[in-house]
């Protein structure tokens, strides 16, 4: 009976959309408060809309499956998250696993991976597996996110040298097409791409409120339009033809026509995939938020934010949207935006289709090599260097070799080889080896610097004295 109160009590708290979170919202300044969670709202939205545009064609999707998607997910993450400031959208960990399903599949099939690993994040939630997934070493997070922000700038290489062929998904594949189309090559897309680029770091610079991607497609579009009108660009509309508006479109998981051994691995593997990076994405993007803001109040809840995540990707591709999760870069800007609450998330629902609505007959005319500008500032934003700090900080050589494999194995091999072997090596040598072999592999290296110092005093013993 405690068991069944145990569980009920878990669910009616993760079922509550308005909980501790908006604690913050009622203190001092109501008016005022709401109003910053607003305005942080509106200029996130500005912000998300190229970049949801981008995330989903670089995934094999249409552009406005980007703009439903990350609206839709943030009004379910908003609501039923575990995090008061996480902002929610596609984000780039998800390209290479979601373009590598389209590359085989259809969306019919991305929809049913990502409802069956909403599930598990659900039954996460509601198990307390919240601390588990934390475990995952930061090594091995730091090299897989190093090794997406490879993937990704490989796959705009096509987009940013103005390429009209496609160049494929996989890195060898990409390496050799790059050089193969080379006589496509147009220097306007290259110089709009690299202005996109500069444009969106300067604006980062600047203020929080300078929204630089949505400035980036802005210039591409006058260029397009106007003095470079006419000299080969490739627009989005070329590639996808018009945006629609009509935005919520209902769209259903498809099984395969028939089941094989090849399609059962498929479809556990992209399971997985989504799983393990709405995980401890979110995860991350939530502690991380949590000291930024200098929280000082009720602290993000992982089982909660494993409940929101698992809704999030349930219902997200039935809008025709698809997996998203906590997005790093958003939720830092809407935190300097000012936002304190779930509000601000909510906002960014409302004015992302709004003004998505408004835009569209523009957006459709912006160069693809904005998109590919764009993405290049993503993929070089990935990896900070207060990270790779942390990782040098540990003074462990097998934390360093970690984060090294995982970065290196994930372009060549995929997610799955990458990160689960990371995961594999990092439990063996942790919990399995012989008196702990991690600790032996430093304590190595301490010994060996010992034998040095040593060795030196004993040749030369003035120096040390």
């Amino acid at each position: 009976m405690k068991t069944d109160h145990s569980l009920y009590a878990t669910l009616k708290y993760f079922l509550n959309p308005f909980d501790q979170r908006y604690e913050d919202l009622k203190k001092g300044n109501v008016t005022g408060n709401i109003i910053k969670d607003l305005t942080a709202g509106l200029i996130v939205a500005m912000v998300a809309i190229p970049m949801a545009m981008g995330f989903a064609m670089a995934s094999g999707l249409r552009p406005e499956q980007g703009i439903v998607g990350g609206a839709v997910a943030g009004l379910l993450g908003a609501l039923f998250g575990g995090s008061k400031y996480q902002v929610y959208g596609p984000t780039a960990a998800y390209i290479p696993i979601i373009g590598g399903l389209m590359a085989t599949y259809n969306h019919g099939f991305l929809i049913l991976a990502s409802i069956i690993a909403g599930i598990l994040l659900m039954i996460s939630g509601v198990a307390k597996l919240g601390k588990v997934i934390a475990k995952v070493p930061n090594s091995i997070v730091v090299g897989f996110t190093a090794g997406i922000a490879v993937v990704i700038a490989f796959s705009q290489m096509g987009e940013v040298l103005g390429y009209k062929s496609k160049l494929g998904y996989g890195l060898n594949e990409q390496i050799q097409n790059i050089f193969k189309y080379l006589s496509e090559f147009n220097v306007y897309a290259l110089i709009i791409a690299i202005a996109t680029f500069i444009l969106c770091r300067i604006a980062k610079k600047v203020s929080p409120f300078l929204p630089g991607p949505l400035l980036g497609l802005a210039l591409g579009f006058l260029a397009a339009k106007t003095f470079w009108a006419g000299n080969g660009l490739v627009l989005i509309k070329d590639k996808y033809g018009s945006i629609p508006t009509d935005f919520f479109v209902f769209t259903t998981p498809v099984l395969p026509a028939s089941w094989n051994a090849q399609i059962i691995f498929d479809l556990a593997y992209y399971v997985v995939a989504i799983y393990f990076v709405a995980a401890v994405e979110s995860l991350l993007c939530s502690r991380m938020a949590d000291r930024l803001a200098n929280n000082k109040g009720t602290p993000f809840s992982p089982n909660k934010e494993f409940w929101g995540q698992g809704i999030v990707n349930v219902f997200t591709p039935l809008f025709n949207g698809f997996p998203h999760t906590g997005a790093l870069a958003r939720t830092a800007v809407s935190i300097k935006l000012g936002a304190i609450s779930p509000l601000a998330g909510i906002a960014k629902f409302a004015f992302k289709l709004l003004m998505a609505a408004f835009l569209a007959i523009y957006l459709e005319n912006v160069p693809m090599a904005c998109i590919g500008g764009i993405l290049l500032y993503v993929a070089t934003n990935m990896v900070k260097v207060d990270e790779l700090k942390e990782i040098f900080a540990m003074k462990s050589n097998v934390h360093l070799l970690l984060m090294i494999y995982t970065a290196l194995m994930l372009p060549f091999f995929g997610f799955l080889t990458a990160v689960l072997s990371a995961i594999g090596i990092y439990i063996i040598l942790n919990y399995m080896g012989d008196h702990h072999i991690i600790k032996k592999l430093d304590e190595a290296d301490h010994i060996s610097r010992a034998f040095n110092y040593m060795r030196n005093k004993n040749s030369n013993p003035d120096k040390f004295d």
